[in-house]
């Protein structure tokens, strides 16, 4: 990344006046109005020192009451407060309460799972003017830095290092982004409680539906009922499970998880040792998806319609990113054939679609490090159910954005179902040119005629109020964020 031009660089173009983020604060010397004012959140400990170094660089910068570690405060927490007192300058006449309000923008650091939260929470507090995020790339995957053009490399965080993208920040532009609504319903065990469902650990995303409202109307007796959201990827099957062992393994020794290109080697190795390159041998075929669920898709809003997979499929991922396993494009860019005969498009962040896309084996996978290289292309769709009922596996293996869990499947006359719709946007700031493309963008191409061999064939109610800060998906104070990274 190119260093800006000291003379170009100004802090007090980013600062924002303190009298504006402190509530009761007299002091309105420093009242100077910047062209392109930010908040920073970092997860101090992500990306080993590096977040921890970069939280410095910022404070330097910036000034210790605009950057946050988000090991000492929660962003729903910080968010309200400032923009509490916002409010009450702008009603009290103060004009540049009002500017702010209306300009601020966001930056987080940490990996997707830290960005996700920070998106969760400005979704659930509806804003007039809800600001715009960038984020930085302090994990392993960094499907969302990476997507809108921040990266997929731990930056640098040295004082230029950071005025740089300062700078890329205040000539961004804004994109939006589709949120996606997961709910899954299981029935309880015979023993244990529900909250959580021992031994199952579900991701921080995913919370059970008591912590929201016992009295709620999707609550089913004799079931237990979740729901989160994910801006990424669901995934379920063949990837997931090697997802898994990374994050156990992690788990177990976190020492030897400094560094990410030890990590992206490591998780290499288990995609290797899991048997997934030889999977019609190692993995029966009651894996494969299938043979595992029931799937139905929603195109056209009240139609539901069953999705053909084929039986050769072991892995599923339902995208709404153009990056994937730290930025392969497993959706492509179908050609004018395929977009006709299929009616297929291009994979839009902000269309309300999912690109579903299956996988044999690990094989199958390196197809997307081709140039045009993709996936089966099953289906786009703005609605997704999957349902589980007894057969020859007694569970399998999920993902949503980063975060894998293993998930029992029915030993009885039962039905584990999955749903997942579409919620809402948010506000993205993104590079010009980067990879995520608008529906809305007219630099957008109307057509790509390149050339691909898709093997894979497309088949011939309640309403979700909360996303983020609420309790719908608000990461626990017991929770160490060293593992959002």
């Amino acid at each position: 990344m190119a260093n800006p031009d000291s003379e170009s660089f100004s802090p007090n173009d980013f600062r924002i006046p303190s009298y504006l983020i402190v509530p009761d604060s007299e002091d309105k010397d420093d009242s100077v109005e910047p062209q392109c004012p930010v908040l920073v959140f970092v997860n101090s400990k992500s990306g080993g020192q590096l977040g921890g170094d970069l939280l410095v660089t910022y404070r330097s910068i910036l000034g210790k009451h605009q950057v946050y570690d988000l090991g000492e405060e929660a962003p729903d927490e910080v968010l309200r407060r400032i923009y509490l007192n916002l409010e009450k300058l702008r009603s009290n006449g103060d004009t540049l309460a009002l500017r702010i309000q209306q300009q601020l923008k966001i930056i987080v650091a940490g990996g997707d799972g830290t960005a996700g939260w920070l998106l969760g929470v400005v979704s659930d507090l509806k804003l007039s003017h809800p600001p715009a995020i960038a984020t930085v790339p302090l994990g392993t995957g960094n499907n969302l830095p990476f997507s809108f053009g921040w990266g997929k490399k731990n930056p640098g965080t040295d004082h230029s290092s950071v005025v740089s993208f300062l700078k890329q920040v205040s000539e961004a532009k804004e994109m939006k982004i589709d949120s996606w609504h997961m709910l899954m319903r299981m029935r309880a065990p015979e023993e244990g409680s529900c909250d959580p469902i021992g031994p199952l650990e579900l991701p921080h995303s995913l919370h059970a539906f008591q912590r929201v409202s016992s009295t709620d109307e999707l609550n089913v007796e004799g079931y237990h009922t979740f729901r989160g959201g994910f801006w990424n990827y669901f995934s379920m099957g063949m990837d997931a499970q090697i997802s898994y062992a990374f994050h156990s393994e992690r788990k177990a020794h976190p020492e030897k998880f400094k560094n990410q290109l030890i990590n992206q080697s490591t998780y290499a190795k288990l995609g290797c040792t899991q048997g997934w390159f030889f999977a019609s041998l190692f993995h029966p075929s009651s894996r494969n998806i299938a043979q595992l669920a029931k799937v139905k898709i929603m195109k056209r809003h009240g139609e539901w319609q069953d999705l053909h997979i084929p039986h050769s499929i072991r892995s599923i991922v339902c995208l709404n990113l153009p990056s994937f396993s730290g930025g392969l494009n497993p959706w492509g860019t179908p050609n004018s054939t395929k977009r006709s005969q299929r009616d297929l498009t291009p994979p839009y962040v902000d269309d309300g679609h999912l690109e579903i896309v299956g996988f044999r084996d690990a094989w199958h996978g390196l197809v997307l490090l081709a140039p045009n290289g993709h996936g089966t292309r099953l289906a786009q769709a703005h609605r997704i159910r999957f349902e589980f009922h007894k057969g020859a596996a007694d569970h399998t293996f999920m993902r949503i954005d980063g975060e894998p869990w293993k998930q029992p499947l029915p030993l009885k006359d039962e039905t584990v179902v999955v749903e997942i719709s579409h919620l809402g946007q948010v506000n993205m700031l993104a590079t010009h040119g980067c990879r995520a493309k608008s529906i809305h963008d007219p630099s957008t191409p109307s057509h790509h005629d390149d050339e691909d061999n898709d093997s894979g064939k497309e088949d011939s109610g309640e309403e979700f109020r909360k996303f983020g800060a609420a309790e719908t998906f608000k990461i626990p104070d017991e929770v160490d964020i060293s593992r959002l990274s």
